[in-house]
């Protein structure tokens, strides 16, 4: 399995440098960030992947000039169907699926793991690709098999194609261009216009960053407050007067419901503790295996001190402080645990000779939830 380099990876850039001059500020094309990449998926294992009920897959075309959106799983019957041109397949969470994938997504762990995403991975044939577009959100597009030839704007209009299925741009004028071959990439800001065309048959590998919308975090934090608020005291109007009119709402509820709202208060440990266990949380369908087979506390210890443990690629394990965030999940451990947790936040894996007698039991629980593994 390889490891790649960041000397090649980001063209000789450390990524200080690249977090300094480029991320969210302009693009970067690195010739040969991964020499010698593209050679473990092609089209046949990724027809697989779509038909497949835990990946996220989509199917765009073009018909008569106009854009249409599928989402899978697909039949393969369907996908080997397809014509030779104007169609693209494209799967999310390839990190989910392939061990590969799972490495070159941590490949960029030089930026926080809270705001990793995927990795998805497109096939198109000749001509083929999804138009003209942007991305809300950061991107690494890292050339698999084959060419593709990208095309890119910094310009200000991204007014969209109406009723189109996908973020076509209306207008859209070239400022560069490149032909990307294997093993080369390119990264893209968001908000920077895009489009890529297949020069032959390729396939594009895509490293996706997630941004939380403003409503979106505010949201689901108030619905976190929802679920862990637990408030004292109830409305009384001993003193209440015949109204008027029946039908109005009375002034003292009004004041009296704004006096509880108004006296919400919340910490920065509960925005922690939110933050950790969304982030942290699993899309919709990703789901874990158990191990059909679990093995005791002591066979499991015997096996990860000689072993070491990984965590599985679904897992994502979060920290701040001495608290930390297990798939949605949240816990506050010992100074001499969290040295160690920490690690295998940061790395996704541990060597058998850190592991004591109350860090296996923690992790025991998490084999058996499907989180990590022996090995």
């Amino acid at each position: 399995m390889a490891d790649f380099s960041l000397d090649t990876l980001l063209g000789g850039i450390t990524p200080e440098r690249f977090l300094a001059e480029y991320w969210q500020k302009k693009p970067l094309l690195v010739r040969q960030a991964l020499p010698g990449f593209g050679g473990w998926l092609g089209r046949e294992g990724l027809s697989e992947l779509a038909c497949r009920d835990d990946a996220e897959s989509r199917l765009v075309r073009t018909r008569r000039g106009q854009w249409l959106l599928d989402h899978g799983p697909f039949e393969r019957e369907e996908l080997d169907a397809l014509p030779k041109k104007g169609w693209s397949l494209l799967v999310s969470g390839v990190n989910h699926l392939l061990p590969q994938g799972d490495r070159l997504l941590h490949s960029f762990d030089f930026i926080p793991q809270a705001r990793l995403d995927d990795l998805m991975v497109s096939f198109a044939p000749d001509g083929g690709g999804v138009g003209p577009h942007f991305d809300s959100y950061d991107v690494f597009l890292i050339q698999g098999l084959g060419r593709r030839r990208w095309e890119i704007s910094g310009q200000d209009d991204l007014q969209v194609v109406d009723g189109a299925p996908l973020r076509i741009l209306q207008r859209f004028r070239v400022d560069q261009h490149w032909e990307l071959e294997s093993g080369d990439m390119l990264y893209l800001p968001p908000r920077f216009a895009h489009n890529g065309v297949a020069i032959g048959e390729c396939m594009t590998w895509s490293v996706g960053f997630r941004a939380p919308k403003a409503q979106e975090i505010v949201t689901q934090f108030l619905t976190y407050l929802q679920d862990t608020l637990n408030l004292d005291g109830m409305y009384a109007d001993p003193d209440l007067a015949r109204p008027v009119h029946s039908g109005e709402i009375p002034a003292d509820l009004v004041d009296w419901s704004r006096r509880q709202i108004d006296g919400l208060r919340w910490k920065r440990d509960h925005v922690v503790d939110f933050l950790g266990r969304y982030l942290s949380e699993p899309k919709a369908h990703v789901f874990f295996d158990p191990p059909r087979r679990p093995l005791a506390l002591a066979a499991f210890s015997a096996g990860a001190r000689r072993r070491g443990l990984r965590l599985d690629a679904r897992s994502q394990l979060l920290f701040r402080g001495r608290q930390f965030f297990m798939n949605g999940e949240t816990l506050e451990v010992s100074p001499a645990l969290a040295g160690k947790l920490r690690r295998l936040a940061d790395t996704r894996e541990l060597p058998g000779d850190l592991l004591d007698e109350s860090l296996l039991d923690l992790c025991h629980a998490w084999y058996l939830a499907g989180y990590l593994a022996v090995g």
